[in-house]
């Protein structure tokens, strides 16, 4: 345990929003600190919600095993998403919004039904799907450059900040999941590859430890929830003026361009 409270560190990191991030959180929690990290990440919950956020969903982080592998944990994690994170499909993100973001396609789940169960299984998971979309994900850092420990991701609300799903969703029967391909381009250019076994062999799997994680922790999924499951392929770093694109073989399209309305 470090020097500093749970309370400071999490105000530390809301104060980041502004634009100005922060060293590493050392001093407040160890590079591991599951449930240190964790507490953080509530009291800012806690914070927003009493602020009128809305939650919608949760995301799954580190679920490749390079990443979590490089973070020195076996465990991926989550973050929570909030009703003004969704960016429209083909929308636009302003530049002012962000801090160092970079972008990450993946397979996001609208629920049907809830999850309470700490035993959820990848195939209740798919009984409970509303809806399959190719999603792409913002994520962006309060830390400075990047220099994230798993306990610095974590309380800084699994480094999320915006998303965008495609508008058309899809039943999950007759969906190869495991085996979409994923292509997200940059200004029509190639930028990242990937596929749908990247998390955790199946996007299934990645919301189910979801499911049963937050169903120990008192907070299950419920229906109407988004799931945002995991990274396909490499995450890419955003240039103001880009126009991202991610299609994912067999499941959708979407789009959004990071730039000032105005030029938008």
């Amino acid at each position: 345990m470090g020097n500093i409270s749970h309370e400071e560190a999490a105000k530390r990191l809301r104060d980041a929003y502004a634009g100005q991030p922060v060293p590493p959180l050392r001093d407040a929690l160890d590079p591991t600190d599951v449930v240190g990290a964790y507490a953080v990440q509530e009291i800012n919950t806690r914070f927003w919600e009493a602020q009128g956020r809305r939650i919608t969903g949760r995301k799954a982080g580190l679920t490749a095993k390079a990443v979590q592998d490089q973070l020195g944990v076996n465990q991926p994690d989550f973050g929570v998403l909030f009703d003004d994170m969704e960016i429209a499909d083909g929308g636009i993100l302003a530049p002012e919004r962000c801090i160092q973001p970079k972008a990450e396609a993946e397979i996001a789940f609208i629920l049907a039904e809830d999850l309470p169960s700490v035993e959820t299984t990848a195939e209740d998971v798919a009984a409970a799907v509303a809806t399959v979309h190719a999603a792409i994900e913002i994520v962006d850092s309060r830390i400075a450059d990047w220099k994230i420990s798993f306990a610095d991701t974590v309380a800084d609300n699994g480094s999320s900040a915006f998303y965008v799903l495609a508008k058309d969703g899809f039943p999950l029967d007759g969906l190869d999941l495991e085996g979409a391909p994923m292509t997200m381009t940059i200004n029509g250019a190639e930028a990242s590859t990937g596929i749908g076994a990247a998390a955790l062999g199946n996007p299934l799997n990645a919301a189910a430890w979801l499911a049963r994680t937050l169903a120990e922790r008192g907070e299950p999924l419920k229906a109407g929830d988004i799931l945002l499951a995991g990274a396909l392929g490499p995450m890419v770093t955003l240039t103001p003026g880009d126009h991202v694109e991610t299609t994912v073989g067999g499941i959708g399209t979407c789009s959004f361009t990071y730039s000032d309305p105005a030029e938008g």
